[in-house]
């Protein structure tokens, strides 16, 4: 489910003539025993909204005065979200001949054409106030406050994201939460300006247009909207012919593969800072620490603590924080079992707030490996959102790999790789022929883009970098447990030995003590200079090293002091 929550106006959008007939009522509860939540936001003051209508009590919370008051039906609770007006603007204006003049506990309200001695009253005082207009009604607030800010009050009491929200109204006060809301919707009575800024305009007006948005909500999510809200995609990249390649934020399962070192957290790290900038919420399982640096997220882990489930779920409760989970200190052999017991609970925590909307699985061939038995019963098939990223992602688990609805291939062979998801998928879709003869691949901030279903012919895309750069974690590398494929394996030049180094530290206390033939024969086919560079993804220190293998003149005990001490400047120092 996408929209957890309906937020409507009042009068003009349920009401008609300050009534909200039987049939929306019916309709407001239907929308309750659905599951979902229902804000109210108005203008009126609390006892008068009581008053007319009481059945405010249908709704788990009412955003009333504007924005300025929050008020809980079921246990009659008010939390003032501004300050009272001063007594001394009240009198001026009553001085002044304002008529009708209403004052709330924070609202000081009056009707068209009184807004003229409003304002000259606030500039005489040299107040902080704003002028709202509600059609010919004039709401004077402290500056700030609106119906967005308090619906944003509302959603975080309630633990929800605007991103799951479905806002109907009619007025220009309205524009303040429907601009924050996932999908909004103007009934067909609303004002000119209203309509045009909303994703919907219902062809019904006043409750009758709330009706009509219901029956879609409770028909299908929404889904049949879905062309309105491309306001919310994330782009990808632009196409070959310079137009743009986006990706929609909700239902969108990626498998972003590739060869290592080929750009696949580069794509990631794009996608991912768009989703936040969105104010989408992430949730990256990490096993190498590469999102540490990043100061968006909550990082919870290292590589001597284990992240416990409990303190994700706590960080995940604010719906404004996203969060990178460092696998680190769990043994490799350990994740996928760490993995199988962490997502039902976030799969729990989607199915009551819809959060986190996307979940990003890098090395998921470690977590959820192909030969995983359990992952099909840990894999829901409504997933959400998502991407994994592998360099193997036949070697992923079936499970995951059948939900996949987009595949992203970077690298040399493109197609091979789009095959190798299609293969480990076991849904045998048929290869679009772009895709079958695409050998040339593609270039640096290149991919290959296949939308399913089969009948999308697949894209070339080029990136759009992120802003952010992916800063590789030094004591990852220095210190934690990089996985087999990843270490470095001393085998000597007659394959006698197979010494692994699954971190940098390991690696230079096994290069201090093997013999010089073992030494030379990795350097002069520049092992360390590509493991550098594939498996750590350090150019800059490959490099270095890569100039010290290619100079033949140097005796073993030379080259090894220099590269020891290249990779103890670099990383040492972080462990």
């Amino acid at each position: 489910m996408r929209y957890f929550c309906l937020i409507s106006d009042y009068d003009g959008t349920l009401a008609h003539d300050g009534q909200v007939t039987a049939s929306t009522l019916q309709a407001l509860k239907r929308v309750k025993a659905s599951g979902r939540k229902l804000v109210l936001a108005t203008g009126r003051e609390l006892p008068e909204l009581l008053r007319v209508f009481p059945e405010t009590s249908l709704f788990d919370l009412a955003v009333v005065e504007n924005g300025a008051l929050l008020y809980n039906p079921a246990t009659g609770e008010k939390r003032l979200l501004a300050e009272a007006p001063p007594a001394a603007f009240v009198e001026k204006l009553r001085r002044r001949g304002v008529k009708p003049l209403s004052v709330g506990e924070c609202i000081v309200a009056s009707w068209h054409p009184h807004e003229t001695e409003v304002l000259e009253v606030i500039r005489s005082m040299g107040l902080e106030l704003q002028v709202v207009f509600n059609k010919d009604a004039v709401m004077i607030l402290p500056s700030g406050i609106n119906k967005g800010t308090g619906v944003k009050v509302a959603l975080d009491e309630l633990g929800l994201s605007t991103h799951n929200t479905v806002g109907v109204g009619d007025a220009e006060n309205d524009h303040a939460f429907l601009g924050i809301c996932e999908c909004s919707v103007a009934v067909g009575n609303a004002l000119p300006a209203l309509k045009e800024r909303a994703d919907v305009v219902t062809g019904h007006t006043h409750g009758a247009g709330v009706e009509e948005i219901i029956e879609q909500l409770l028909a299908d999510d929404l889904r049949s909207l879905q062309p309105r809200l491309r306001r919310h995609d994330i782009l990808l990249g632009h196409k070959e012919n310079g137009g743009e390649f986006c990706l929609g934020p909700y239902g969108t399962r990626v498998a972003v593969a590739g060869p290592s070192g080929g750009g696949k957290s580069t794509v990631v790290t794009a996608i991912v800072e768009r989703l936040i900038q969105k104010q989408y919420q992430v949730c990256i399982i990490d096993p190498e620490g590469d999102y540490d640096d990043v100061s968006q997220f909550v990082t919870l882990g290292a590589s001597d603590r284990i992240p416990g489930v409990s303190e994700i779920l706590e960080v995940l409760k604010n719906a404004g924080s996203s969060i990178s989970v460092n696998l680190l200190g769990v043994p490799v052999s350990d994740r996928p079992g760490y993995f199988v017991g962490l997502l039902p609970r976030l799969q729990e925590l989607r199915a009551r707030t819809g959060r986190p909307h996307w979940i990003v699985i890098d090395e998921a061939h470690h977590l959820l490996p192909s030969e995983l038995d359990s992952a099909s019963l840990s894999i829901p098939s409504s997933l959400g959102s998502f991407a994994l990223i592998s360099v193997h992602p036949k070697s992923v688990s079936k499970a995951l790999l059948d939900t996949v609805n987009c595949v992203i291939a970077i690298g040399p062979q493109p197609g091979e790789i789009i095959a190798e998801v299609n293969e480990g998928s076991g849904k045998a879709w048929a290869m679009p022929e772009p895709i079958r003869e695409s050998g040339k691949g593609v270039g640096s901030g290149e991919m290959m883009v296949w939308q399913l279903p089969e009948s999308n012919p697949p894209e070339k895309v080029t990136l759009e970098p992120a802003k952010i750069e992916l800063r590789r974690h030094k004591r990852k590398y220095a210190a934690g447990e990089l996985g087999e494929d990843k270490s470095f394996y001393f085998r000597g030049p007659e394959g006698k030995l197979n010494i692994r180094a699954h971190n940098l530290n390991l690696f230079a206390q096994i290069a201090e003590g093997v013999d010089d033939d073992t030494w030379s024969y990795h350097l002069k086919k520049h092992d360390y200079s590509v493991w550098l560079r594939e498996a750590v993804k350090d150019d800059t220190v490959a490099d270095e090293i890569a100039a010290v293998e290619g100079n033949a003149n140097l005796p073993p005990a030379e080259s090894r002091e220099r590269i020891l001490e290249t990779i103890r400047k670099r990383y040492t120092s972080a462990a």
